[in-house]
């Protein structure tokens, strides 16, 4: 009983906390409007998102499911599905011509997955057990990827030594999330919810601690540049004088 509680107590915070990974996106996205540019960020982490929400969405429901044992993760992961997709419309509207081809291609790759998984699923398993297995392996797959997707900027990161393009929200609300569906799933002893939210959590916070390295390093440069600039503008003046 008290079990059941304190699970039923994760899957409220967990869902205040998907909620806030699936919005987190919001403030990336303010900045691609107001430039109307998607400039160097990343589809991928917003499509592997959308997919992750769509399968614990569809495993979530009474179909896959024993009834209503998992509401909390269906009810959330509808909101993320809606949220998701708002992104990935606003991402394309905004791309280039190249990067609207490979939103595309992503886009009809997900829906073409999707279909086959839910069909697969609804027709051809008749029980909730191999449901459940069928449809948990790949969305253990999937939210292990969404977990880790903010890490595919890490290469530019390193190169630029700038987090510029890597969403810190994004990350934070990963780690946070990761870290309350993750005993969330064991209390239920579904490891298609455990296993990805526990591998979530060191990827989260390995990228919590990639930006607070490269955070640290562009604050402690940027009064030397400012030093630069000041002593150019003398140099300059010097020049002119003479």
């Amino acid at each position: 009983m008290e079990d059941n509680k304190l699970r039923l107590a994760l899957g409220i915070a967990g869902n205040l906390t998907s909620v806030l990974l699936y919005a987190a996106p919001i403030i990336t996205f303010r900045r691609v409007i107001r430039k109307q540019s998607t400039e160097e960020f990343s589809c991928v982490p917003y499509a592997v998102t959308l997919l992750t929400a769509v399968l614990y969405f569809w495993y979530g429901l009474p179909i896959v499911s024993y009834k209503w044992e998992n509401i909390t993760v269906a009810t959330i992961c509808g909101v993320g599905v809606l949220l998701e997709s708002s992104f990935i419309l606003i991402y394309f509207w905004f791309a280039s011509p190249k990067r609207k081809r490979i939103v595309i291609l992503m886009v009809v790759g997900l829906i073409i997955m999707i279909s086959i998984i839910i069909l697969v699923s609804a027709f051809t398993l008749h029980d909730h057990h191999h449901r459940k297995v069928f449809v948990g392996s790949i969305g253990l797959v999937v939210a292990t990827a969404m977990y880790g997707s903010p890490l595919v900027v890490v290469k530019k990161v390193l190169q630029t030594k700038s987090v510029e393009f890597m969403p810190f929200y994004l990350s934070l609300f990963s780690f946070l999330n990761s870290s309350l569906w993750g005993p969330y799933g064991l209390l239920a002893h579904d490891p298609y919810i455990a296993l990805p939210n526990l591998l979530g959590v060191p990827l989260g916070f390995f990228q919590l601690v990639l930006y607070c390295v490269y955070l640290k390093r562009k604050t402690h440069q940027e009064p030397m540049s400012e030093m630069d600039l000041e002593k150019n503008g003398e140099i300059k003046k010097s020049n002119q004088s003479n």
